[in-house]
Parts: structure tokens; sequence; C-alpha cells
């Protein structure tokens, strides 16, 4: 019988069903599987993510259209979220060989020192529902050329983009048990994490659940634990000869993804200057953004939140600002009474005594008035997150300034908070991350460094602090 329904959030409609799986078989299975994998020459390893790749680059649309369909983000989104998914093993690979290489170390000349990579073992992968094909696939892609295996839990919200990968694995002649998927929710989740068979964890999500895996696995140092948590990031506004610019980086940074994802800009920081203008501007802009579902004609901006308890819950927060002293510039609202679509919102919260730090992880742009730039600073590193900081206008000055005070694992100028390279390491500090950031450097936690001394005779003796030897030979 099943116990899981994905809902279409932009129609209601049923989308997908199925039933939750057996974390204890699933990591079984990769822990039979893994050493024949790792033994796999690297070179076929890298060929069998390369045949998935290109199953995934077959189906592109079919992908495409059925992340559209399960996340509610517009159809032109979801393409360039399939094409990361297919760029992702490329990019891997050239990082796997720059970050992890087999490297001779200098050494004396009767011997030779090596450093190489060995994979951990059998990795778990925890995936959201904001971009269920691209961030999980960034964390497998790596891990399986570095000759883990894997037990993938999709999010219980977004299921049907995570048997369509794991279908693309099978279809692109994946050996058995190597890619293991999960399906199921928060005790599920908790039964795979639980399981001492796992050699790691690697986790892509909220930070409650993050802080969660941390505490559980504080007494394990031998099991490796990336985390991705998020973050409550700050965009700062200063002197820019270029209003319409400014606005257009900040709406950007706000409500791309309906705001859902992990570097968006939650905190909108400016001069008191310049206020009038900006928020004039970035309200003008916000107003006409397009906010329908993913197919729709013309293509819109941003669609619904994943669900309704999401778009209560962020409807409640909008609300809790107004309560607590907040102005608000633009209300939230829900256009469609019985489906997630929400209109962003947008609220002054200089003059709140306490300022949430929570991420609101959807489209709540909160807005702070400054009178100088060191205060500007100040207010962008009152967070106990550090994913994302931008700075848009001000000097060359003012962006070192910035840089170098900055408490965020991505410091840009003039440019959004979203967008990161997949080229460059993705990750922050406090209860962003664990210092393990993923993209480019996600190859750094799926193997660890092994340094060896070889010779190929044993050659020894001890030259100092031994007695006289009167039954052996004299050296």
């Amino acid at each position: 019988m099943s116990d899981l329904i994905s809902i279409e959030p932009a129609t209601g409609a049923t989308l997908w069903t199925g039933t939750s799986g057996d974390a204890d078989a699933a990591v079984a299975s990769a822990r039979a599987a893994w050493p024949g994998w790792a033994a796999t020459a690297l070179v076929k390893r890298i060929e069998a993510v390369r045949r998935y790749a290109n199953r995934i680059r077959t189906g592109s649309d079919e992908l495409a259209e059925l992340v559209s369909r399960e996340t509610g983000k517009p159809l032109w989104e979801a393409r360039t979220e399939v094409e990361s998914v297919v760029n992702k093993v490329d990019i891997s690979v050239r990082a796997f060989a720059d970050r992890t290489p087999q490297r001779q170390l200098p050494s004396q000349p009767d011997m030779r020192a090596a450093l190489r990579h060995k994979p951990h073992g059998v990795l778990a992968v925890l995936g959201p529902y904001n971009f269920p094909a691209h961030l999980p696939n960034g964390h497998i892609v790596p891990a399986l050329i570095a000759g883990n295996t894997i037990v993938f839990k999709p999010s219980e919200k977004t299921p049907a983009v995570g048997q369509y990968l794991m279908d693309a694995f099978e279809k692109a002649g994946m050996p058995a048990g190597v890619v293991n998927i999960l399906h199921g929710g928060p005790d599920t989740g908790k039964q795979l994490t639980a399981n001492d068979g796992l050699d790691g964890v690697l986790f892509t999500g909220s930070a409650h659940t993050g802080i969660a895996l941390n505490r559980q696995f504080a007494s394990r140092p031998d099991k490796i634990l990336a985390l991705e948590m998020g973050g409550n990031n700050p965009i700062i506004a200063w002197d820019t000869s270029d209003v319409h610019s400014a606005a257009v980086l900040i709406v950007q940074s706000a409500f791309l993804s309906a705001g859902q994802r992990c570097s968006a800009a939650s905190r909108l920081i400016v001069k008191d200057a310049i206020y009038d203008r900006i928020i004039k501007e970035v309200k003008r802009i916000t107003d006409r953004l397009i906010i329908d579902q993913p197919f729709a004609s013309p293509a819109p901006f941003m669609g619904p939140v994943i669900d309704n308890e999401t778009a209560d819950g962020l409807t409640e927060s909008f609300l809790a600002l107004m309560s607590h002293g907040g102005k608000p510039i633009k209300h939230m609202a829900r256009p469609v009474a019985d489906l997630p679509f929400l209109t962003p919102g947008i609220i002054d919260v200089t003059e709140l005594e306490e300022r949430p730090d929570i991420e609101l992880f959807g489209p709540i742009l909160q807005v702070v008035r400054v009178a100088d730039f060191e205060e500007a600073i100040a207010e962008a590193n009152n967070t106990r997150y550090g994913l994302s900081a931008a700075l848009v206008g001000g000097t060359a000055q003012h962006y070192d300034q910035f840089w170098s005070s900055s408490r965020a694992g991505i410091v840009n100028w003039n440019k959004m908070t979203v967008g990161a390279s997949s080229e460059a390491p993705f990750g922050g500090i406090g209860l962003s991350g664990n210092h393990r950031p993923s993209a480019y450097y996600a190859a750094d936690y799926c193997a660890y460094p092994v340094v060896s001394m070889e010779a190929e005779q044993a050659r020894a003796r001890i030259g100092i602090g031994l007695k006289d030897d009167n039954h052996g030979e004299e050296e």
C-alpha cells in the first residue's frame, strides 16, 4: 500500500505514489557492492557516470518537465537545473584530478613517497526539494568517481525526480548496489543515518536537521559528515548611479525560485540616503513579476512554493514580523486560496528590537536602514548563518572592506547572492555548514588522503642507542 504521495504544487494533482523503503536493506546492498566498485579502475568509474550523464541528456526535456511539475518552478529554470546535472560529471572529473590527485612526494634516494586517495565506503546522500536533481547529483557523482557506493534518500516532497535519477543510473548500466534509492519521510531518514554500516552522510537541507545530524555523529569522528544548511543572507545596497540594475540584482537575489534557494537574499541592508530610490525601484520591479504555473505563457518569473504547509508558514512569518513592528512595503498574499502560490513580501524591520535570525525559505525580503558602512557590515554579520553575502554599489574600497569583514563562504560585488558556479566551492560557515563546501570541493569529502613511504626491499639499521651485541657481528 502506498504511503508516499507527491503533489504538484501548481495544480494540486497527484504526480507520484510509492512506499517507504527499508534503510537497512539499502545500506546492506551498498555495502555488498562497495569492494567491487572501489576496486574498479578510475577510468571505468568515470565511464559509468558519463553513461549516466548521457541518459540524462537524452531525456533532458522529460526530466525538466518532471522537475517543473514536482517543484512548481518555471520550465526555463528546470531546464537550467537539468543542464547542471549533465555538466556536473565533467566538472567532477576535473575536480577529482585537481583536488585528490596521485602525487609523488620528495623522498630519500632508496625509497619513494606517494600521495593517493581512498573512498570512504558507503555514503548516504540526503537530498532537498528545491533542487531535487542538481543538489543530490552534486554529492552522488563525485562520490561515485571516488569509489564510494551510495544510498540516496530524496526529499519526500520530490520523490519522482529522485526516482528518475535512479532509473537513469540503472539504464546506464551502473552495477547493482552501487547506487540505491531509499524513499521515505523523516523516520526513514533517521533509520538510515542510524545504520552503523554507513561511512558518512552528505546532507543538504535545513539547519534544524543539520544540527540534529551533527549531534548524532558527535561521538563518531570516524564518519564523514558534510552539511549544507542554508542561510539568512544579506545584500547591501550602497551608493550607485544605476538604481535600476541594483534593484534587479536585489529582486533576483530575493525571489528567484520563489525564494527557495539556500543562497537567496533574506535581508536587504540599505544606506539611508538612497533608501527611497532603491525601495521604490525594488517594489516597482517586484510588482511586475509574473507568478504562475510552470508552463504558462508568457513564462513566469517564479511559481509556487513547494506546498500549502510551507505557504501557510511563510504567510504567518510575514504577519509575525508585522505584529512585532515591521512596516510592510509590499504585502505577501495568497492569490489562489488552495494552492501554494505567494506574492513576494517586502517588509522594513529596522525598528524591530529583535530581528529573527532564521531562514525564511521563501519570497520574503526584510529591509534594514543604516547610516554608515560600518553599520551595514555589522548588520550583514548579525546572523548565526554565513553562506552568501553581496554588496551592490559602493567603491572598490567599500568592497575590499566588505570582503575582508564578511563572515560568509560566498561574497559578491554587484552580483546576485544566488547562482554560484559549479566550478567553485559552495559552502558557508556558522549554521550554514560544517566546513565541508560542496560543488567543486565535493571531491575533498568523498575521499581521504593516504601517504605512503615505499621501497622495493627492506633495508634498515639502528645506528645509535644500542648495547653491544656480544653474540652478533660487530659493525
